[in-house]
């Protein structure tokens, strides 16, 4: 065992949510109302006790969860919302007790979790460095060699003696990462860290979350970015209501998770556009998948166009909003992007209200083989702003059924690459072999 950093066993945490039955009552109600009730309803009304709700729930965030890290190990949690991934955070990091089950932790932990955990809102910036370290079993010394490289990563020099209270949620979390990731707990913990910040931050952390994992600390990494869970994490698990229903290595997992999480739905509808995603300015109408002969389809051949066709309704004149569409793989990277004023027509065009259908066409041998999530959303510029927005809006499936007329050729083999376009080449022969003599 003395190479398992974390063993968890039949880890289950129960909440109770419900509305209580009465208000809080005084000592002296209590009092008088004694003789009429047994000792024990007493006893639970004293000191304005909170009576017994008349309607209680029973909400399992974790169930039954059982799992081992290895010391020097990169571990994914991935899962929906709710699925009981930040909770399970908590209870590794000693924040939450379990209802039952047990998790031996050892080494010394760091955790980042949600904005407002481990740090004391009233002290400064420099001193709850000193303070996360204290927490950490290190000494001042300690704590004072790596000082400069904390602020500095954190990038938040200027403002390191005043209160955290005053932060941006951006400046709390760099600071937060950069303590977390720089005071070399043996165990690092974390949850979401690239949902706050400038991308350039967020590349920085996955740096130095490699450089964590290279030097053979343990790190639980939670995120929605499943590129960053398949660069940084050799193996992940799958959670869906308080349950591990999948362990294995991260790609594998991942890629079974959004196979599962995208359905293969190649149409999405608002009947109503008064309640589809969007604002005052414009909102979706519908999204689909089709061929060139206007068929919605679940599955194209990668020899194939396929084209993605969003409807939507502009309310107004003053802004011109435009579709946008971002395509995804099934490891949850972003392929490209493409906007409608690639059309420069309609980009010059006047926008009345009324109903747009603004089509996107994906010629044949471009996409890989594979699955595709479909990011739909109606922006406007000059500023920019995205009034709707739906993030798995549509997805298909491509399938390459090419005999040797496709980019693949006749190589039966695994193709590398995240696009497969079929490229133009120029071959050019010489008639004469040089020999050995001549060159």
């Amino acid at each position: 065992m003395s190479d398992v950093a974390i063993q968890a066993e039949g880890l289950s945490k129960r909440y109770r949510i419900g509305t209580a039955s009465g208000p809080y009552k005084t000592l002296r109600e209590s009092l008088m109302a004694a003789p009429m009730r047994p000792l024990s309803v007493v006893k639970s009304r004293l000191g304005g006790a909170r009576p017994e709700s008349k309607r209680q729930e029973e909400i399992w965030a974790l169930r039954d969860v059982s799992f081992e890290v290895r010391a020097g190990e990169v571990l994914g949690i991935i899962g929906r919302n709710g699925a009981g991934k930040s909770t399970l955070l908590k209870v590794l990091s000693r924040i939450t007790e379990p209802t039952s089950g047990l998790a031996d932790v050892h080494g010394r932990v760091g955790s980042l979790l949600e904005v407002g955990t481990g740090f004391h809102p009233e002290l400064t910036g420099r001193e709850n460095i000193f303070l996360n370290g204290a927490i950490l079993g290190m000494k001042r010394a300690e704590i004072k060699a790596r000082f400069d490289e904390i602020a500095a990563f954190a990038e938040i020099e200027q403002f390191l003696d005043t209160p955290v209270k005053r932060y941006s949620s951006g400046m709390y979390m760099r600071l937060a990462f950069s303590v977390a990731a720089h005071l070399e707990p043996e165990i690092l913990i974390v949850d979401e860290v690239l949902a706050v910040g400038d991308a350039s931050f967020q590349k920085k952390c996955l740096n130095k979350m490699e450089d964590v994992g290279r030097q053979g600390r343990t790190v639980i990494f939670v995120s929605h970015n499943m590129a960053a869970v398949t660069r940084l994490c050799q193996r992940a698990v799958l959670l869906v209501g308080g349950h591990v229903v999948d362990d294995g290595p991260a790609h594998r997992i991942v890629s079974s998770y959004m196979d599962a999480g995208m359905g293969i739905s190649a149409m999405r509808e608002w009947p109503d556009w008064r309640t589809a995603p969007g604002d005052d300015v414009a909102r979706l109408r519908s999204v689909r998948v089709r061929t060139e002969g206007g068929q919605t389809v679940e599955s194209v051949d990668i020899r194939q166009p396929v084209l993605i066709e969003v409807e939507y309704v502009n309310l107004q004149s003053t802004l011109r909003p435009t579709a946008v569409l971002h395509f995804f793989n099934d490891t949850g990277v972003c392929l490209f992007s493409s906007n409608d004023f690639t059309n420069r027509e309609w980009w010059n065009a006047p926008r009345t209200p009324g109903i747009v259908r603004a089509t996107c066409r994906i010629p044949g041998n471009f996409l890989a083989e594979g699955s595709i999530a479909v990011l739909a959303a109606i922006s406007s510029y000059e500023p920019h702003v995205v009034h709707a927005l739906e993030r798995d809006a549509v997805s298909f499936q491509v399938v390459d059924h090419s005999t040797g007329d496709g980019a693949r050729g006749p190589y039966g083999g695994t193709v590398p690459g995240l696009v497969r376009p079929m490229l133009e080449w120029d071959v050019d022969v010489e008639p004469a072999v040089p020999n050995a003599a001549t060159g």
